[in-house]
């Protein structure tokens, strides 16, 4: 063992010494200043409460139910439109409208070449003027032989033959007039003429084609008011569709049910219904639309600003309703919507008092105050 000689214990004694001397005050300065800063708390003044923050509130009215409208696509079509044709064939000789011109009823739109048929009437005019002279030789001579035979001088059978021919050339030229008769029918049906007052849509054809029976010349579309046509489901009945409107380039005009079709599309499964527009507006033959139609809904809950929403946990929507001055929060479920309010259910009474404005610098569980002219 070490042997420690007495001036280095004295000095490790001097060392341990003075450590306990600084320790100590420390200790002393630490207790003083926090009895200092306790002094100068509790003599410095208490601050002020925070306000309360206010806001304002409207009283939620129930309704049995809410009005929407229902938008169904449709398309405005002209009240009448042909397709015109020839019933017969033959080369067209001319064309006297141009797409867009407009025509009234009798104008001659188109004409087939007739040639053939003016020869073959002059032909059978010619041959009724043959017959009818050979007619007039037969009847005499019938005469001639019936006064013979009457004398004695004639037989029976000249008399017959005469009567024969007579009637034979009779008969010939009936024929003939049918003929004529038939040719002057296709002589006017060669010359294709407006049914209606209207506007021509698209041409197919063009001069010295030939064209056949029933091949389309051009489309005539009158120019009487047009309707709208809307395919509608079952559940929409005559009786929702009295009071309408049609919205047409962002422009709604009132709108008249003509007919309600009680056939089913089979493929679409809707009814056609055809409106009479209220416009004096030149309308596009073709222009899609929207047919609106008002429908009440059965339903209880109430109209809320969409300001007053708010995004809960998960897919739930709440709002803030003041009871007995503290904020509560109320879930909501959303039935109908529009651009600045929605009809809602939720777990609130009649009369609550719902936060419309300040709800953003509130929360559930606070205390406010009620902006003057709140419920």
């Amino acid at each position: 063992m070490q042997d420690i000689s007495k001036p280095g214990l004295l000095r490790r004694i001097a060392v341990l010494a003075g450590t306990a001397l600084v320790i100590a005050l420390a200790a002393a300065a630490v207790a003083t200043g926090s009895s200092a800063l306790a002094k100068r708390v509790d003599t410095a003044p208490a601050p002020d409460p925070a306000a309360r923050a206010s806001v304002a509130v409207s009283p939620v009215r129930f309704d049995e139910s809410y009005d929407t409208t229902r938008r169904f696509l449709g398309q405005i079509e002209a009240a009448a439109d042909a397709v015109l044709s020839f019933e017969l064939s033959g080369r067209l000789a001319d064309l006297t409208v141009d797409e867009g011109e407009h025509v009234a009823k009798g104008d001659v739109i188109a004409r087939l070449d007739t040639a053939l048929l003016e020869a073959e009437r002059r032909r059978l005019l010619a041959s009724q003027d043959a017959t009818r002279a050979q007619l007039t030789f037969a009847v005499t001579r019938f005469a001639r032989a019936e006064q013979l035979r009457g004398e004695g001088f004639s037989s029976q059978e000249t008399l017959d033959q005469a009567r024969a021919t007579r009637d034979e050339l009779q008969s010939r030229i009936a024929e003939i007039e049918a003929a004529l008769a038939t040719v002057a029918i296709n002589i006017e049906k060669s010359v294709l003429r407006a049914p209606f007052d209207g506007r021509v849509g698209a041409r197919d054809v063009e001069i010295s084609e030939t064209v056949s029976p029933g091949q389309k010349i051009l489309t005539l579309i009158e120019q009487g008011a047009p309707s709208v046509r809307v395919g509608l489901p079952l559940d929409v009945g005559a009786d929702k569709l009295r009071d309408v409107s049609i919205e047409l380039d962002g422009q709604r005009f009132g709108a008249t049910l003509r007919q309600l079709r009680p056939d089913i599309d089979p493929t679409t499964r809707t009814r056609t219904a055809l409106f009479a527009l209220d416009t004096d507006r030149v309308l596009s033959i073709g222009q899609t639309v929207s047919l609106l139609v008002e429908t009440e809904v059965a339903a209880r809950g109430a109209w809320i600003a969409l300001d007053a929403l708010q995004q809960g946990s998960g897919s739930i929507w709440t709002v803030l309703v003041v009871d007995d001055g503290i904020v509560r929060n109320a879930a909501v479920e959303i039935l109908f919507q529009q651009s600045d309010r929605a009809f809602v259910q939720g777990s609130f009474a009649n009369g609550a008092q719902l936060i419309v404005t300040g709800a953003h610098r509130v929360v559930p569980g606070q205390r406010v105050d009620i902006l003057d002219g709140g419920a």
